[in-house]
């Protein structure tokens, strides 16, 4: 159903015309130029061809159809590109499998309805919603920018309203925009400010309300539905991500406040939580625009609670983050409008990297001038310092040292602990290989069985491997497996097969049952060739994880007063745990 739409798409959306909305072409020839709107340039080598439906640049290389243009254009996944074409052009969605999409269009529709309603209830009447906007200093722009507005103090103003315009009650309840109680609708939002909530497309998918009374709850949010999931969106992206694209950075806040505060006093690289803490799909819609991440989080206990789970989150997706401390004033908006915004970046330049801040916070709990509170302290930034790379681990390893009295060896041992008994090895790559059910002796023996018996297989159907692997012999841990590699390296002759029957005849009957069952099960899931490659990475690893289990336990002997043998093998595990973090191990 898939490509039934997006070759209706492409029948009916011209590549031309779509790009013409993003990049100004020109006619060259049969086709069309332009500046490439994916990176910099002064001399246009982006080429569009009509015939082709298709486009390329020649300077950084990005190339596709209309679809593929729209998603890195966007920054949109396959199903909000498609479904972005298909509304322009016309398409009805419903026809090709996504049988909610006429549904969401509704509630869409209704809901940017009731935003415009509680956007004239703020603009165009006498009200005490936009009094409070003029008191935290918004402006009719930054209203207008933000679509903001009231909600009356009346059960049904918006009830009775969206009635008029051909709404029925219960797909009000649906979109969680009415309340209904002993069988009578009433209106959710009453004597709040609102805020809609926006996503990337444009669409308004929710709404927050902040109430200007003493009844209910300070903030009130939509209550999720079929288009609104707080755990997937960000406020004020649909207005940010060019911003924090072109910035390369996001600077995250918890309030909706917050947020239209930074952005009128000239912020405007900045997203907000959804009344909730920072979700991993936030993060990975994050990652669509940048890798870099400042959170500017209220400076009471609550906020650094959220920070500290934050980054957590942040540094686990693989983005790198900051946290930025309000030093004058509790949150973001109140710091900028009393300080402008020239001391808010001012106050970013200083933001505390991961490491950095996680240690502050460490450091707050514990008292570093006894022996007692160092020690604790060092046991719990153990933790941090173990999942950072070893080149970072090894600077905060010295500020450490430094500020605690703890020896730099001393610290390192403590972080690089763990030994082979309790160090989990991996036996496979990423299941690159599906593994036959062996026999007893054969699972039960320690060491990388299945690269093993590769090895012998790999032997047997190619002998031209037999120098690369002697490299690696130290893998053949199993005794029969070793046995049996023995035996064909000797009677290995350079540019001829090995005699597999005189193989299996040198060693014992034991061992020729399990070679006879190597030759019988295994069986290669790709091209000879890609699975010796990938059994040469594996046994990489394993050599290079061997030299690190004794490193460390070379580091566990030494004592403190063997610091020059300390750093270099600390050098070198470094090296290795570099080399091996790479490999994903």
């Amino acid at each position: 159903m898939n490509n039934n739409i997006v070759d209706e798409i492409k029948s009916r959306c011209n590549i031309v015309d779509i790009i013409g909305r993003y990049v100004t072409l020109k006619r060259a020839g049969n086709s069309y130029k332009g500046l490439c709107p994916f990176h910099n340039e002064k001399t246009p080598s982006f080429v569009v061809s009509e015939s082709k439906q298709f486009f390329n640049c020649f300077g950084c290389g990005e190339s596709g159809d209309v679809i593929s243009f729209v998603m890195k254009a966007e920054n949109m996944d396959f199903h909000n590109a498609i479904s972005k074409l298909a509304e322009s052009c016309g398409i009805d969605m419903d026809k090709y499998g996504f049988k909610n999409e006429s549904k969401k269009n509704e509630i869409y529709e209704m809901n940017r309805a009731a935003a415009r309603y509680f956007y004239k209830n703020l603009t165009e009447k006498p009200n005490i919603g936009f009094g409070y906007m003029k008191k935290r200093g918004l402006d009719a722009k930054t209203i207008a920018k933000f679509g903001l507005g009231y909600a009356e103090n009346s059960w049904s103003g918006l009830t009775d309203h969206l009635k008029s315009q051909g709404y029925k009650e219960e797909f009000m309840l649906q979109a969680g925009l009415i309340s209904k109680s002993k069988n009578r609708y009433y209106d959710k939002f009453r004597n709040r400010i609102i805020f809609p909530i926006f996503n990337t497309r444009g669409k308004v998918i929710g709404f927050g309300g902040r109430t200007l009374g003493e009844d209910g709850p300070k903030y009130l949010n939509s209550p999720e539905s079929n288009v609104f999931s707080k755990k997937n969106n960000l406020y004020g992206l649909n207005l940010t991500r060019q911003d924090i694209n072109n910035n390369n950075y996001a600077i995250i806040v918890e309030g909706y406040m917050d947020l239209v505060s930074l952005y009128k006093n000239g912020v405007t690289n900045v997203a907000a939580t959804l009344g909730t803490a920072l979700t991993e799909n936030q993060c990975q819609l994050l990652k669509r625009y940048t890798e870099n991440i400042v959170l500017a989080y209220d400076a009471d206990a609550a906020g650094q609670k959220a920070a500290l789970r934050g980054i957590e989150l942040l540094h686990k997706t693989g983005l790198k983050s900051k946290v930025l401390h309000v030093t004058d004033g509790k949150d973001p908006d109140e710091f900028i409008q009393k300080n402008g915004r020239t001391a808010f970046l001012e106050l970013i330049d200083h933001a505390l990297p991961y490491a950095d801040y996680k240690l502050s916070v460490l450091k707050q709990r514990y008292d570093l001038s006894t022996s007692e509170g160092s020690i604790d302290f060092l046991k719990a930034a153990k933790e941090m310092l173990s999942g950072l790379s070893p080149v970072e681990a090894d600077v905060y390893i010295k500020i450490i040292s430094k500020e605690t009295g703890i020896s730099e060896g001393a610290i390192r041992r403590e972080v690089n602990s763990e030994t082979q008994e309790n160090r989990e090895i991996k036996i496979n790559r990423s299941g690159s290989f599906n593994q036959s059910k062996g026999n007893k002796e054969l699972k039960d023996e320690t060491g990388n069985i299945t690269l093993q018996k590769y090895f012998v297989k790999l032997l047997a159907v190619n002998p031209k491997y037999m120098p690369k692997i002697q490299k690696y012999e130290s893998v053949f841990t199993q005794p029969a497996c070793y046995r049996i590699y023995e035996s064909m390296k000797n009677i290995w002759e350079e540019d001829s097969d090995i005699d597999i029957k005189k193989a299996a005849d040198s060693v014992s009957p034991e061992d020729g049952e399990v070679f006879q069952h190597i030759l019988d099960n295994i069986t290669f899931p790709q091209e000879v060739d890609t699975v010796f490659a990938e059994c040469i990475k594996t046994a990489e690893i394993e050599k290079m994880t061997a030299r690190q289990d004794k490193i460390l336990q070379m580091l566990n002997l030494l004592s403190e007063n063997e610091e020059d043998k300390i750093d270099v093998l600390y050098k070198e595990l470094m090296t290795i745990q570099s080399e091996l973090k790479k490999t994903g191990n």
